[in-house]
């Protein structure tokens, strides 16, 4: 090998390993000491837009307060499941909460927080059809956790025809 071949190969190595760490950097983790960052909370904030149209109320002050309200059951949700899952969550969201991963990923090219609710469900529906099983597995992921942390509510149950518990 030439000196200059060496030092060309040095040289992009050393590129390529800045570029890598300094992608890394931005890529937070969704999770950060037991609690949704603020990434995470507009993936999710957003996905519940889509996921749980027309089951939200109409007045705009009344569906934040509800979009808000769902974001946190889900954050509760998410520090009951096991540690593992967790990270794996906390990846996804971390990735998500980037504009490189939702592109690549959701297929999204708005901001969650700017996404019409059509956009989202578009761009959910592509995760859905994917082919890689690991966008579906997002899609399953998001959407599993919006509607079991909604439909725990009791007020929501009837939103699915479910009158409730019978007395014995």
């Amino acid at each position: 090998m030439q000196r200059r071949t060496l030092l060309r190969l040095g040289i992009g190595s050393a590129v390529l390993l800045a570029l890598a760490g300094g992608g890394a950097q931005l890529l937070r983790p969704g999770l950060q000491q037991g609690r949704l960052g603020a990434p995470a909370r507009e993936v999710l904030h957003a996905v519940a837009r889509a996921v749980l149209d027309g089951s939200l109320p109409e007045d705009a002050a009344m569906r934040e307060a509800a979009l808000q309200a769902q974001v946190d059951r889900v954050e509760a949700l998410i520090m009951g499941l096991p540690a593992a899952t967790q990270r794996e969550l906390s990846q996804l969201l971390g990735l998500l909460g980037t504009a490189a991963g939702r592109m690549a990923l959701a297929g999204l090219t708005a901001p969650w927080t700017q996404a019409s609710v059509a956009q989202l469900q578009q761009a959910l529906e592509a995760l859905r059809q994917s082919k890689l099983s690991l966008r579906r597995q997002a899609y399953h992921g998001l959407c599993d956790l919006t509607n079991a942390a909604f439909y725990a509510v009791p007020g929501h149950w009837a939103l699915m025809g479910y009158p409730g518990p019978t007395e014995p």
